[in-house]
């Protein structure tokens, strides 16, 4: 093995580590982390494109892209996975699951509204029922 695959190998193994020990803290990986994960992502690349290529973001004067509103995202991004964490912890230190399910319905029902506004600002129809949909997770979160 040469050197380079010997580093390779040990921050491969670092952050394989790091992932298994945020997921951990996180309260495992099941279907309502993996939604919320996939919301966020989601609603962060729809935020980028809507700034990029329709210059029609809200956070933005004139609506183009801005690395300060990026940041805000991604800073945001990140609070709502404290949130979960802390949700965790409640959860672990109580004996129940309820706090982080909460959390994740809650923040799962924001981000599906935010991507719906983001695909109505680039022109996008939207199916009837669907915000709906988001809303009512919204409310089983809260």
């Amino acid at each position: 093995m040469t050197p380079v695959d010997k580093v390779k190998l040990i921050v491969l193994a670092a952050v394989s580590a790091a992932g298994a020990g945020i997921t951990q803290a996180l309260g495992g990986w099941d279907g309502a982390l993996e939604l919320l994960i996939l919301l966020m992502g989601a609603d962060y690349l729809l935020g980028i494109t809507v700034a990029l290529c329709f210059h029609a973001s809200p956070k933005t004067q004139g609506g183009r892209l801005s690395s300060a509103a990026g940041l805000r995202g991604i800073a945001k991004k990140g609070a709502m996975l404290l949130l979960v964490l802390l949700a965790a912890a409640l959860d672990r230190a109580m004996g129940t699951e309820a706090a982080r399910l909460g959390v994740i319905y809650f923040l799962s029902g924001n981000e599906g509204i935010s991507i719906l506004e983001n695909i109505g600002l680039m022109g996008v129809p939207l199916p009837p029922g669907l915000r709906e949909a988001f809303e009512a997770l919204h409310r089983k979160g809260g």
